[in-house]
């Protein structure tokens, strides 16, 4: 079982590695500033908090020896993921925002990082096999 939260919260670094990498990007490249609504400590805590929820969905699998669900798990893990992104594609801004239209484009593949982030280091961490 520490095995599957370790994994979460290594996958949760990593994403939150990954999201402030690409919003140092986003914001450079394209001179936009969000840093009211987003910022790297919102990023971070998102990220470790999406992948504990699926370590947590994983560690219900192995305690309840239904491993040949997992593809199923992960299906369900990504059709999630895709399912977030209408909270920012929906979201009104302040009118004091500069270029609201660019938020999305910063957003949307931030929601992504999570599920990646585990799926990725997955083999790293031995589960047993279906």
């Amino acid at each position: 079982m520490k095995k599957v939260f370790a994994h979460g919260v290594i996958a949760g670094v990593l994403a939150a590695l990954a999201g402030g990498i690409y919003l140092t990007i986003y914001k450079n490249t394209l001179e936009v500033s969000f840093d009211q609504i987003v910022n790297i400590p919102s990023i971070a805590g998102s990220c470790v908090f999406a992948t504990m929820l699926i370590a947590g969905g994983y560690a219900v699998l192995l305690k309840t020896n239904k491993l040949r669900f997992s593809g199923w798990y992960n299906v369900a893990v990504a059709v999630i993921s895709f399912a977030t992104i209408i909270g920012p594609i929906s979201m009104s801004l302040p009118l004091d925002i500069e270029s609201p239209e660019m938020f999305p484009g910063l957003i949307v593949p931030m929601h992504f990082f999570p599920a990646l982030a585990y799926f990725t280091i997955a083999p790293l961490f031995n589960y047993p096999k279906a």
